[in-house]
């Protein structure tokens, strides 16, 4: 094991693939020379040469078209959007193309499409979104959204190996914050589509995945000087999300809060409440609760931004409301 960054997890996880097999490419604004807007790819030209690290145009419609038709000739291309709220530009390039041409044609599209996300950063409306549920509501994606460092090189190497595109929410603010051991084997993977218990729990389960993963496990701890146990799952996979650990964990603890930064609002979470009371509704002591970022644009100022933050301390008052149910 190796102790490393959320961060230095993504990049070694990069690493690897591209040493692992030359069909791995990446494509995007300043990943080259400059080693990338927050240097996940720094040294990454010295080693693989300008014709597998491209620096692209600031188009990223450009850059995820060119990762479709490089998919197409034989290659596996990783597209870095140099921040996640850009990929709208993209969109028709995700959702009408890559996740529609093994369909139409029977062709595989393994693409990665990596999308630094997230607030908590003071980066304002335009750079601070979580777009995902964007996406995984599009049949053809995959959809990843790792909480820690082993995950995230986990998962990006499962990413890369998949046949599918698969889109790759990265949080910005855990890059440097979160450290953790992570498998130094060159064969280490996370499958996609299994969540993973982060706190096993009796008394009520927070769903999240990303960054809130953490937010839920402080939230946990505080709850546990009071006598309750929260289980936190942690879904790692939003599209296709792991069913049966979902029901599990409903039948351990029969309360559920669901919670991610995103909006309330058409966020994951209405997918997995909805999935819970059609198909636990009888094991629930409580109705399925939603936490997740205001139904505005994110502040760019720092107290309005906390303020928008589901923090720890929103999750444990509505942690009380449910187990009070």
């Amino acid at each position: 094991m190796a102790v490393l960054t959320y961060l230095q997890a993504i990049s070694e996880g990069m690493r690897e693939e591209m040493r692992r097999d030359e069909s791995v490419v990446l494509l995007g604004e300043d990943i080259g020379v400059y080693g990338g807007a927050f240097k996940v790819t720094k040294g990454f030209i010295d080693e693989f040469g300008p014709k597998r690290v491209i620096d692209t145009p600031i188009s990223e419609s450009a850059i995820v078209g060119a990762a479709v038709g490089m998919a197409l000739y034989g290659f596996r291309p990783i597209a870095e959007i140099q921040f996640a709220d850009f990929i709208t530009v993209a969109y028709n390039q995700i959702v009408q193309n890559a996740a529609t041409i093994h369909y139409r044609y029977g062709f595989p599209v393994p693409i990665v499409v990596r999308a630094p996300s997230g607030a908590g950063v003071h980066g304002g409306p335009f750079h601070s979104q979580n777009p995902e549920a964007l996406f995984t509501h599009v049949p053809g994606l995959k959809v990843v959204a790792p909480s820690t460092p082993a995950d995230a090189k986990g998962l990006l190497k499962a990413a890369v190996r998949d046949d599918n595109p698969v889109l790759y929410f990265e949080h910005k603010y855990l890059y440097r914050r979160i450290k953790g051991e992570v498998p130094e084997d060159d064969d280490f993977t996370v499958p996609i589509g299994v969540a993973d218990v982060k706190r096993p729990g009796r008394d009520a389960t927070v769903i999240t995945y990303g960054s809130t993963v953490h937010t839920a496990l402080q939230a946990a701890e505080d709850l546990s000087a009071e006598g309750a146990e929260v289980e936190v799952l942690d879904l790692r996979t939003l599209r296709p999300y792991d069913e049966q650990a979902i029901l599990d964990s409903v039948g351990r603890t029969n309360r559920v809060l669901v919670l991610h930064e995103a909006s309330k609002t058409g966020g994951v979470g209405a997918e997995i409440a909805a999935f819970i009371t059609e198909n636990a509704f009888e094991k629930l002591d409580a109705p399925v609760m939603r936490l997740g970022g205001l139904d505005t644009p994110v502040p760019y100022s720092p107290p309005l931004e906390e303020y928008w933050l589901p923090s720890k301390e929103r999750v444990v008052g509505a942690l009380r409301r449910l187990l009070e149910y």
